[in-house]
């Protein structure tokens, strides 16, 4: 009753807390750097010596990365998201954004406390990318775009999002009802960079992927989405993980390296967005409510991802728990018998490599390398973590084990039973009540950590959050809604297991 009693008081906090913040967030924008030193941007001059966000990977990135560290002192903030340096404008923690116009037009129309500038940064094309080795691939996509440029379909796509306001929406591509027995075309994107690709109605839509839909009717393909970061998109064409790559990419020398790059299809520019900090802004908390949760029904991405993070977690505690067992008996094995020598060897082996690395690296080793013919990223992401979780069970239970008494053991077997027996009906049970609590904590750490899953492209509880900021531009709200749900799952495991417990403490009497 006292655990309830305090979780009750710690979810009403919270709300008051999640009250207290929409209250003054929308001044909190216009005040934020009254405290701090700010430089004034008002044209490409003015860069040096600034604090300049961009988007990692992005061309802006690498065009700013010829200011870093000048004796001006400039310097670079790198974001995974647009939109999340658009934030730390909007809080006076960047002087500016350096990014492509049609985004930057997006988020100025979303938020009026911001301003591009009139002086463009740099012109540059847009192409789509494609792997090395795959040149026919290359060969039938440029004829297709040659065709889509001739017939005028790339021009009309291109006016359905960005012409003038008698055009924009009037001009949507519809896919022919053509025969798409050609097989199937796997598309890498990163669906936060409007209007070249964006989320609406629970789609990835925008320029690039119409124009990949007309391309894959030319070619008699079905078209096959995958969201990713967009630093992990030329990695995955690549590795082979998709076969084209679409994002807003500009063709750079060093992208050709790896890649090869079709003909361009749009031209565009990159600007600079500062802050207007004579803008009033604020919005009430039921219209924040409705653009983060109910318009477009972007509560579902709340919902697909929260599925998905349970499912991987069930998973991955799954493969954690059975193969953390095995590695323990081994090694306990090994430790009070001497035996299995080779065994324990990889065994230990396995358990440095796997506690000595960052689970992301893992993820993005198992996703690119090891399971690189794999599709499955939900699978994927299961081993990937059930991998880094059987590491620490491993040693939770052998640590169990051993705090057996060992006359437990002799007493085994001189009742007769073997060493199999009495591991498994003497020195097992006894264990468990021991390392119960600390399994728990595996497998609320398990759950926490598959947060990183969207490295890969897998839409997970955090994945949807992020989803909502990139089409919102708010924050705060879809952040704690993340936070409140992960709160929820872990205060119910945790009530679980003490039941459990309590359960177990009975039994013994």
């Amino acid at each position: 009753m006292k655990n309830q009693k305090q979780a009750r008081v710690l979810m009403i906090l919270l709300l008051l807390g999640i009250l207290m913040a929409i209250g003054i967030t929308g001044c909190k924008t216009a005040d934020s750097d009254k405290n701090g030193k700010t430089k004034q941007i008002d044209s490409v001059n003015d860069l040096a010596g600034a604090t300049i966000g961009v988007q990692l990977g992005t061309t802006g990135d690498i065009y700013m990365s010829d200011y870093e560290g000048d004796d001006a002192g400039t310097k670079i903030e790198r974001y995974n998201k647009g939109a999340d340096a658009i934030q730390a404008l909007k809080l006076g923690k960047i002087d500016c954004v350096v990014i492509d116009e049609q985004p930057a037009l997006q988020y100025v129309k979303q938020n009026s406390n911001i301003h591009i500038l009139d002086e463009e940064f740099r012109l540059e094309d847009y192409a789509f990318c494609i792997a090395k080795e795959n040149t026919e691939l290359l060969h039938e996509m440029n004829k297709a775009l040659e065709t889509l440029q001739d017939n005028g379909t790339i021009d009309q796509i291109i006016k359905n999002y960005i012409g003038t306001e008698d055009e924009i929406g009037h001009f949507p591509y519809v896919s022919k009802n053509t025969n798409h027995s050609n097989g199937v075309l796997t598309l890498g994107t990163n669906a936060e960079f409007p209007p070249y690709e964006y989320y609406k109605n629970n789609q990835v839509t925008g320029i690039d992927m119409d124009i990949m839909r007309a391309i894959c009717d030319e070619l008699g393909m079905e078209l096959q989405i995958e969201d990713m970061a967009f630093d992990s998109i030329i990695a995955a064409v690549s590795t082979g993980k998709v076969d084209v790559g679409a994002s807003g990419f500009t063709v750079t020398e060093d992208r050709k390296k790896n890649v090869n790059f079709s003909d361009t299809y749009i031209t565009t520019k990159q600007v600079i967005i500062v802050r207007n900090d004579n803008a009033i802004t604020g919005a009430s908390l039921p219209e924040k409510f409705y653009d983060n949760f109910i318009k477009d029904n972007r509560y579902l991405y709340i919902v697909k991802g929260l599925g998905n993070t349970l499912v991987i977690t069930l998973l991955a505690v799954c493969i954690g728990i059975i193969l953390g067992f095995l590695i323990a008996i081994v090694r306990t094995n090994h430790d009070r018998n001497g035996g299995l020598t080779i065994l324990n060897a990889i065994c230990k082996c396995y358990l440095t490599i796997i506690r000595g690395t960052p689970v992301m690296i893992q993820l993005l080793i198992i996703y690119y390398v090891i399971l690189a013919s794999v599709t499955n990223k939900i699978l994927v992401a299961a081993i990937a973590f059930g991998l880094n979780s059987s590491a620490y069970v491993a040693e939770i239970v052998r640590s169990g084990i051993m705090s057996v008494d060992r006359g437990q053991f002799e007493a085994g077997r001189s009742l007769g039973l073997n060493y199999k027996k009495t591991m498994t009906l003497i020195i097992l049970p006894q264990a468990l009540k021991t390392i119960l609590p600390a399994l728990l904590n595996e497998v609320i750490s398990l759950l926490k950590e598959t947060s990183i899953s969207g490295y890969i492209g897998l839409m997970d509880l955090t994945k949807g959050g992020d989803i909502i900021r990139s089409n919102t531009y708010e924050a705060f709200l879809p952040l704690i809604a993340v936070a409140l749900i992960y709160l929820a799952l872990v205060m119910l495991l945790s009530h679980g297991v003490s039941k459990l417990e309590r359960k177990m403490r009975k039994n013994e009497r």
